[in-house]
C-alpha cells in the first residue's frame, strides 16, 4: 500500500515585529557605483527652496499673492517638489546606477501590502498625535502650511482637485525620492547602518517642512513611513504608506475647499 507523505505546511509570512527584528541582522545593501552622497541631497534641498522663493518672488512682482492667486498657490506648491525630485533622479543617472538601484525605487506585491498596513497604522497615529498637538498649540495654529494656503486662496473645484492629487499622490512620491531615497542612500554610503538612516531621514523630513510648530507632529507621522522603508529596503513600501497617510487629510482638504464640509 502506497502512503502519500504529508505535505509540510508553508511557513506563514513574518509579522511586523519579526520583520523589524530581522532588519538588525540583515546585511547592508551594496552601493557599488554610487558616486553621490550628502552633497547631492543638499543640492536637491537648495533646488527646492530656491525654486519656491523664485516662484513667490515672480508672483509678487506681477502683483499676485498667496492669498489671492490660485495659479501661484498651485505652482508654488507643486513645482518645487517635482523639480527637486527630478534633480534627485538625474543625479543618480549621472553619478550612479540610476534611481532603481541607488534610490531603491521599486516595489513588489509584498511591499504594497506592507505599505498599506503601515499606512493604516500611520493614519491612526496621525489622528491621535494631531489631536494632542492641536490641544497643545491651539486650534488656530493647527493648520498645516498647505492647508492654510488652500483656505486663503479659495480654490475653485478644478484647482482643489489638482491640489488633492498633489497632496495624496504627487507630493508623497517626490518626498520619498528626496528623503527616504536620496538622503537614505547618502547615509548608507557613509557606512552607517539603516537604523541611522531611518532616524536621520525621519528627523530631517520633519524639519525640512519648515513648520517649527509642527515638527514634533511630523516626526510622529514619518515614523511608520520610515519603518516601511526600513523593513522592505525599497522605496515602494514607503511611497504606499505615505500615500495612505496623506489620503484622508487630502480628501478632507478637498471637501472643505469645495464646500462639502465646513472649515
Amino acid at each position: 500500500m502506497n502512503v502519500t507523505p504529508s505535505e509540510s505546511p508553508e511557513p506563514s509570512p513574518p509579522g511586523l515585529i519579526e520583520s523589524v527584528r530581522a532588519v538588525s541582522s540583515a546585511p547592508e545593501p551594496d552601493r557599488a557605483g554610487q558616486r553621490w552622497g550628502f552633497g547631492a541631497f543638499l543640492l536637491v534641498e537648495a533646488v527646492f527652496i530656491l525654486s519656491a522663493v523664485f516662484i513667490t518672488a515672480v508672483g509678487r512682482i506681477n502683483g499676485a499673492s498667496l492669498s489671492s492667486s490660485v495659479s501661484l498657490v498651485l505652482i508654488g506648491s507643486i513645482v518645487p517638489s517635482v523639480l527637486a525630485a527630478a534633480v534627485a533622479v538625474v543625479i543618480t543617472k549621472v553619478r550612479g546606477n540610476g534611481p532603481v538601484i541607488d534610490l531603491r525605487l521599486q516595489w513588489t506585491r509584498e511591499d504594497v501590502a506592507t505599505g498599506l498596513k503601515l499606512g493604516i497604522l500611520g493614519l491612526f497615529l496621525t489622528y491621535v498625535a494631531a489631536t494632542i498637538w492641536a490641544k497643545a498649540v491651539g486650534e488656530e495654529n493647527a493648520t498645516s502650511a498647505v492647508g492654510e494656503l488652500v483656505t486663503q486662496a479659495s480654490l475653485p473645484v478644478s484647482a482643489a482637485v489638482v491640489m488633492f492629487l498633489y497632496v495624496c499622490f504627487i507630493g508623497p512620491v517626490c518626498e520619498e525620492i528626496i528623503y527616504r531615497g536620496l538622503l537614505w542612500g547618502a547615509v548608507e554610503r557613509q557606512g552607517w547602518n539603516r537604523w541611522a538612516a531611518f532616524g536621520m531621514t525621519t528627523v530631517i523630513f520633519a524639519i525640512s517642512h519648515l513648520e517649527p510648530l509642527r515638527t514634533t507632529l511630523l516626526i510622529v507621522i514619518a515614523i511608520p513611513i520610515g519603518i516601511a522603508r526600513l523593513i522592505t529596503r525599497r522605496l515602494g513600501a514607503s511611497i504606499v504608506a505615505h500615500v495612505m497617510n496623506n489620503f484622508l487629510p487630502g480628501l478632507t482638504l478637498l471637501l472643505v475647499t469645495i464646500g462639502v464640509i465646513p472649515a
